[in-house]
């Protein structure tokens, strides 16, 4: 996009027809970055990483090794070696099970694990949603930018069509 000369109120009034104080923020904002001549904002990944902090960064980390296969294989390796070590077969090699059946220690561990787990991963998620409202956001500014600037491409081959016709006329 390029710098125009034209004031935002001056922009919604030439392109929409309406007044700046008729449209809505959104609206505004997008015609008052079309008349400073500023190119769109940050994305919504940097946008988002912007204001990511500490715990943010962590949740997502959370969420993203805690639903993956890997952490899935990993654990069913732990519980079953867990349940192997708790065995009765291994008293034969002189271990005796810290937990054994029913694993009362174990499913405590469990537990413990989903109740922390299970919130992070929805902090994870409500940021993953706040970058797609962001998202949305973007991909809408940029559609109003190119539908405001095909009405300005519009209106100026209207001209060049009205100048010709006149010089067309003119000529004859």
């Amino acid at each position: 996009m390029h710098r125009t000369d034209l004031t935002p109120e001056q922009l919604c009034e030439e392109l929409l027809g309406r007044k700046l104080t008729d449209v809505d923020a959104e609206e505004r904002r997008v015609l008052q970055r079309i008349a400073s001549g500023q190119v769109m904002g940050p994305d919504a990944q940097e946008e988002a990483s912007l204001h990511a902090g500490f715990g943010d960064r962590l949740a997502d980390r959370v969420a993203a090794i805690g639903g993956s296969w890997g952490f899935i294989i990993a654990f069913g390796v732990v519980l079953l070696g867990w349940m192997l070590v708790n065995s009765r077969i291994l008293e034969d090699f002189g271990l005796h099970p810290f937990d054994a059946y029913p694993y009362i220690f174990l499913n405590l561990m469990l537990s413990m694990l989903a109740a922390i787990q299970a919130p992070v991963i929805m902090m994870s998620q409500n940021r993953a949603s706040d970058k797609d409202r962001i998202a949305a956001r973007h991909d809408y500014e940029v559609n109003l930018r190119t539908q405001l600037e095909i009405i300005r491409l519009h209106k100026r081959m209207d001209q060049l069509f009205e100048n010709l016709e006149r010089r067309a006329g003119a000529e004859t």
